[in-house]
């Protein structure tokens, strides 16, 4: 499930063309995840779907379960753009910390596994949070020179306030 190579970078070190290749695809890939939280953060809809590929799937049930929620899985860029940021947009605000990152890149694929610590404050009454620190399990796709998001499981280590009034049950 998590990215546990006891190594980082896969390309032979006297290979110095191939070195580069996999340092720009792990920096790509990494961006595919800064997109996605930077994009809930200031609510720009480009951004955030920049993120995803058309036929992403986001998996948010593992994190929710904590705390009792059952959301559904989403399924398609344009609906997991559309949901979050119309769930957040004038109602929550975000941020996104993304830490911890492992990469594993096989071609034109890739996995990432990353620690993403996210606080959600509701913006009528700051003093209503949720604050979550989340392992997620990322499957990537090239998608030119970038990377993007072809599905995305978030689980929750722990979380502290009321995750239930930023989320709903």
């Amino acid at each position: 499930m998590y990215v546990t190579a006891e190594h980082a970078l896969s390309a032979p070190a006297a290979d110095v063309n191939a070195v580069v290749r996999e340092l720009r695809d792990r920096a790509e890939i990494l961006d595919a995840l800064y997109r996605f939280g930077l994009g809930q953060d200031l609510k720009d809809k480009a951004l955030f779907a920049s993120a995803f590929a058309a036929e992403a799937e986001l998996d948010f049930r593992p994190a929710a379960a904590k705390w009792g929620g059952g959301p559904p899985v989403m399924y398609g860029r344009e609906t997991i753009v559309v949901t979050i940021l119309t769930m957040f947009t004038g109602r929550v605000d975000t941020t996104h910390q993304v830490t911890n990152p492992r990469i594993v890149v096989d071609g034109d694929t890739a996995r990432l596994t990353a620690l993403v610590e996210a606080q959600h404050l509701l913006t009528a009454d700051p003093a209503t949070f949720a604050l979550l620190k989340n392992p997620y399990d990322v499957d990537l796709i090239r998608d030119g020179e970038r990377w993007v998001i072809r599905r995305l499981r978030i689980d929750n280590a722990w979380y502290t306030g009321d995750p239930t009034a930023i989320f709903g049950a």
